[in-house]
């Protein structure tokens, strides 16, 4: 097969929503539907020692949060489907911004009773400022909610998306009969109380079908036909280009836990969704079709297999065909590496491969040579952007509580500081370690991994401090000199970078007043 034909196979997309939403339970049944899993996890029970397949770290399995990007791959009706699971909670936002730089679209996951959530907002913005075409599914039709109408109002409002439904419900909670799918134009009959093994399709050619109306009942039915009128009077037509441009964005209702809906998702999804898409460099725009191999590192994670302590890259293939023991240009070390063992995933699980296309995600076994925002290419000098990373927003003192651990304590810092889970500073004038992060549950998932996979132990200090900034200055004298005057308030980060440490807005505004010279930044470069 050509490489055209095997790029054009490809569809990349993340799921992303408000922690609870059912985020990781749809992406479960997309993999049951997709024949990738014979059995779906229970996510969070107690009574099954099962759990989700893409919750692959064990804080996660105790904790029933997704704390970092999952990803899994799988053929469905000869296409081959790249999925981002990212984590939902707020304090690990950093991971799902890098990963929405790794997709082509995105599957928006919303609650039913609670509506559009802070989180929901806050990573649309992102895909809307990229113009990544979305899908919505409202999930737990099975339970009491918000009208239909209401949160498409809620949505457009809320999300500012222009919205059209390609499903609608008969019924909800108790009352819930099952979906109409206007994209399909069938009647899925949904079966309560743990009976839905496979779906009940009912093909219509009317609304006004007797068989529907016996299922809905005449109540529901009237308020069904309704609803429909209403639907194709205010919402616009669905056209394919539209999505594809961000313009518009399809609406499914469902309930994930219940594999209902499911099919019907991913059905449409594979036929409207994006084939990779084209990248923005500092140099100029890759196009996934060109011949040569280009792309960037877009996650860090040590210990996917904590008995062989491996560290995996993530790597987002732009253009071309990725070859197993080739050698491609690593951009900023400005030296060749070759890959004997590149794997692609299916949560923890991991097989190698031989090759992979743009739009692939491999996996890449690191000994330290990457950073998150590295490139790969096959010679030609590209950085990728829109690779974000942040100013953290807390602070702690972090020490090590077994002086007999020290290698452990230090190796395991200095890995996880590289995935980007949180950012090291060593203070210049007591070499003390500060540990930022943009939230609070990032020390508990540190001090555990230190702990469960360095064998290692640390404990914290409350640090009060206002901001990081990087600093920058031309002149060296002047930059001496603030040095000097400031070293209480300087540290390095992990790369040897200057960092100004300011413990109010108050500092760092007499800083900036006293020291013209010096520029200040919330982030330092990627590359």
């Amino acid at each position: 097969m050509n490489l055209q034909t095997e790029i054009n196979k490809r569809r990349t997309f993340g799921i992303v929503s408000h922690p609870d939403a059912g985020k990781t339970t749809l992406t479960e049944k997309l993999l049951l539907f997709g024949g990738a899993i014979q059995v779906a996890g229970a996510v969070k029970s107690n009574k099954i020692k099962k759990h989700a397949t893409s919750d692959f770290m064990e804080i996660e399995r105790q904790r029933g949060i997704s704390v970092a990007t999952s990803v899994m791959a799988f053929p469905y009706r000869n296409l081959q489907i790249n999925i981002l699971d990212t984590p939902g909670h707020k304090d690990f936002a950093e991971d799902t911004f890098r990963t929405l730089t790794a997709v082509d679209s995105v599957i928006v996951v919303i609650d039913v009773a609670k509506g559009v959530e802070e989180q929901t907002e806050k990573l649309v913005e992102v895909c809307r400022m990229r113009k990544t075409p979305i899908i919505v599914f409202i999930n737990k039709l099975d339970r009491e909610g918000k009208d239909a109408f209401d949160l498409l109002d809620e949505i457009e409002t809320k999300l500012k998306l222009k919205v059209t439904p390609l499903s609608w419900p008969v019924g909800m909670g108790q009352d819930f009969r099952g979906v109409y799918s206007l994209y399909e134009k069938k009647f899925i009959h949904f079966l309560p109380h743990g009976k839905q093994d496979g779906e009940e399709v009912i093909k219509i050619d009317s609304i006004h079908d007797d068989r529907l109306i016996k299922i809905a009942g005449e109540r529901l039915h009237n308020q069904f036909k309704s609803d429909l009128e209403t639907v194709h009077g205010i919402y616009p037509e669905f056209h394919q280009q539209d999505y594809l441009d961000g313009k518009i964005c399809p609406v499914f209702y469902g309930s994930a836990v219940n594999n209902f809906g499911v099919r019907e998702l991913l059905d449409c999804f594979v036929e409207v969704a994006p084939t990779p898409k084209s990248r923005e460099t500092e140099e100029r725009i890759v196009d996934p079709h060109e011949p040569k191999l280009s792309g960037f590192i877009f996650k860090i994670h040590a210990n996917m297999d904590p008995k062989h302590r491996d560290r995996i890259a993530f790597f987002r293939i732009c253009s071309g065909e990725f070859k197993r023991n080739t050698n491609y240009h690593h951009v900023r070390l400005n030296r060749d590496l070759k890959f004997s063992n590149p794997t692609s995933f299916m949560a923890s699980r991991k097989e190698v491969i031989d090759e992979a296309y743009a739009g692939d995600v491999v996996g890449l076994y690191d000994n330290g040579n990457f950073k998150i925002g590295d490139a790969l290419t096959e010679g030609e000098n590209l950085h990728f952007k829109g690779i974000p990373r942040f100013s953290p927003e807390i602070f702690r003192y972090v020490d090590n509580a077994d002086p007999a651990k020290f290698k452990q304590f230090a190796k395991g810092l200095e890995q996880l500081m590289d995935e980007g889970v949180a950012q090291l500073f060593i203070k210049e004038d007591s070499q003390r370690k500060i540990i930022g992060v943009v939230g609070a549950l990032q020390f508990d998932v540190i001090q555990y991994r230190l702990e469960h996979e360095y064998n290692a132990r640390c404990s914290y200090e409350p640090l009060q401090l206002h901001k990081a900034l990087w600093v920058h200055c031309d002149d060296y004298k002047k930059l001496e000199e603030f040095k000097q005057r400031r070293k209480k308030d300087l540290a390095l980060d992990k790369d040897g970078k200057l960092v100004l440490l300011a413990d109010s807005a108050w500092t760092l505004r007499l800083v900036q007043e006293n020291f013209p010279d010096i520029r200040f930044s919330t982030s330092s470069e990627m590359q």
